[in-house]
């Protein structure tokens, strides 16, 4: 897979946390975690978009809620 650079702000607290990753080898690098955090977005992007066109507008909040409890995922985060 091609590689761009690109240079990017972030908050502190989380290049903090991203660094912390890296340390405990929960990350290759810290281009390896921004990837893998950019790339989970993109999925829930387009699954949510797939959601969208199924029900010809966003789904009820009660019903992502639910099926976020049967999946097991976390809340969605605030917007950074």
């Amino acid at each position: 897979m091609r590689s761009e650079r690109v240079t990017v702000s972030l908050p502190a607290d989380l290049v903090d946390e991203a660094r912390g990753a890296v340390r405990r080898g929960a990350a290759s690098s810290m281009s390896a975690y921004i990837a893998e955090a950019v790339a989970a977005r993109q999925v829930r992007e387009r699954t949510l978009a797939t959601l969208e066109d199924l029900y010809g507008g966003p789904p009820p909040p009660d019903e992502l809620d639910e099926a976020r409890k049967t999946l097991r995922l976390a809340p969605p985060a605030a917007a950074v």
